[in-house]
């Protein structure tokens, strides 16, 4: 079966989750990652499942609220937020949720964060729970990790992973040698690209200097059989046309370079 590339919502930011499908289906994209944040029908089965239906673009993964401005979304408690991520997921028959460590202030959830995941993995064994690789934050000459214990989940050790390209260049890390570390727990792609330049950039995939190519050719010799999920920031963009091509283009980048044809019929 061939590898499935979806769309993260967060790729149509500003415009809203909806948008997410309408533009999965013109483009041809495989499904839609749903990013949950404070736009309600992220948040929502039944809109998540009708939109699904009416534009014939399944949800295959969920991206859990972790962002500084989704720390309310649900549940000031972050073990909540992430459960209520793994039970919206089950309903659509989502098979992956992503995940970022915690952060260092959050205390009680990062002491019993691989807790947390061992007992959602047990009371929802449908879904893998992917964790992230994040980057240190650099300001003013300085650098700090707000993530406990650190941005490389791999230093700690789970169950799976979820591979972040744009965060790899932030990191001023090789994403082949990050997908080295994760190994035969790499269960998620995050696709998009960046320069290094010290932030998170999320640019179409082969507009930066992260071997995204050499990466997506790789995935099927590392036996991997999750998903692609394309999550470039097009917020600049001047206008939906513009938007359009920038996605457009980020899903002929990652079908050619995974040598495949779309997954599912439509």
């Amino acid at each position: 079966m061939a590898t499935p590339v979806l769309l993260s919502s967060s790729s149509v930011f500003p415009e809203p989750t909806a948008a997410a499908f309408e533009l999965a289906a013109s483009l041809g994209y495989d499904g839609v990652e749903v990013m949950v944040w404070t736009d309600a029908v992220s948040q929502d089965a039944g809109a998540l499942r009708g939109l699904a239906e009416h534009y014939g673009v399944p949800v295959l993964s969920v991206h859990a609220p972790c962002l500084l401005v989704t720390q309310r979304v649900w549940s000031n408690d972050p073990a909540q937020r992430l459960r209520r991520a793994v039970e919206l997921a089950e309903t659509l028959d989502a098979p992956t949720v992503v995940v970022h460590p915690p952060f260092t202030w959050q205390r009680d959830y990062a002491r019993s964060f691989g807790q947390i995941l061992a007992k959602l993995a047990e009371d929802h064994p449908r879904v893998r729970v992917a964790v992230e690789n994040m980057y240190p934050v650099r300001m003013a000459g300085r650098e700090f990790v707000p993530y406990a214990p650190g941005w490389n989940p791999t230093d700690t050790g789970y169950d799976a992973y979820t591979l972040d390209l744009s965060h790899c260049a932030a990191s001023h890390t090789d994403s082949l040698d990050m997908a080295d570390l994760m190994g035969a727990k790499l269960a998620h792609v995050h696709l998009g690209d960046g320069t290094g330049e010290g932030r998170d950039e999320h640019l179409v995939p082969g507009r930066g200097n992260q071997p995204c190519a050499e990466l997506l050719a790789s995935l099927a010799g590392r036996g991997f059989t999750g998903a692609i999920a394309v999550e470039v920031s097009t917020r600049g963009a001047k206008s939906r046309a513009a938007r359009e091509a920038d996605l457009g283009a980020a899903l002929t980048f990652a079908r050619e370079h995974l040598a495949t044809a779309p997954t599912l019929n439509r």
